[in-house]
């Protein structure tokens, strides 16, 4: 089994990836929810950022991402132990060093101050974003003027899951930021890959997607997203 298929089935067993009816961050209503936050354990977060790693590297491989990035980027707050995950990972599995920063939502008005936890950003430094999901591409929005306001040059975006969305217009929230922001975004895996991989499929004694959940599941790709 490659790493995709081993990430679907690492984030059902997590409680990360579920189905039923929810109501995502864009208003949109899915029958599918990828909620990071449900992250508990030392050993799920490592294993997360061993996929993060995983793809990150498959990445600097292919000459899509250059190896001396400065510092990964984990918007507050799911992004956060993400960032510290993926660079752990980097380090122990790789040999990859590199720091890693995230934003405060409320900008520490004591000690040494300042916007950022972890390493601070300088002008001209490389950053690649780690982040859980892009739907309509708002999370992502939202920060990328805080990393515009520290002057860095953005490498890249690494998601979980390209949930494959049509954003402001008729392309997805990806092709969206490449068009407007020249952010490239690399996911580990997509909607289509987690249709493909777990219709039919049990694991743990239950059926992930059966044909009724299918049917749910490609007509929100027919209403929503861009494939």
């Amino acid at each position: 089994m490659n790493y995709k298929k081993e990430f679907i089935e690492f984030m059902v067993r997590s409680g990360v990836l579920t189905f039923g009816e929810f109501t995502t961050k864009s208003g949109r209503k899915s029958p599918y929810f990828i909620n990071t936050g449900n992250y508990k354990t030392g050993r799920q977060l490592g294993m997360l950022g061993e996929f993060y790693a995983h793809c990150i590297g498959d990445h600097i491989e292919q000459g899509n991402l250059k190896k001396d990035i400065t510092a990964l980027f984990g918007p507050a707050y799911k992004g956060i132990p993400i960032s510290v995950a993926a660079s752990i990972a980097l380090a122990q599995k790789h040999g990859i060093d590199i720091n890693y920063c995230t934003n405060r939502k409320e900008v520490k008005d004591h000690g040494e101050g300042g916007s950022l936890m972890g390493y601070q950003l300088q002008p001209g430094d490389s950053v690649l974003i780690v982040e859980d999901v892009i739907t309509a591409g708002t999370a992502m929005r939202e920060c990328l003027p805080i990393l515009n306001h520290y002057g860095v040059s953005v490498e890249g975006l690494i998601v979980s899951v390209d949930r494959m969305e049509r954003g402001a217009g008729n392309a997805t929230a990806i092709q969206e930021l490449r068009e407007e922001y020249g952010i490239a975004t690399y996911p580990i895996i997509t909607v289509l890959d987690i249709l493909e991989h777990l219709h039919g499929k049990e694991i743990d004694g239950k059926i992930q997607i059966d044909d009724g959940t299918k049917e749910k599941i490609e007509a929100y790709l027919d209403t929503y997203c861009a494939k």
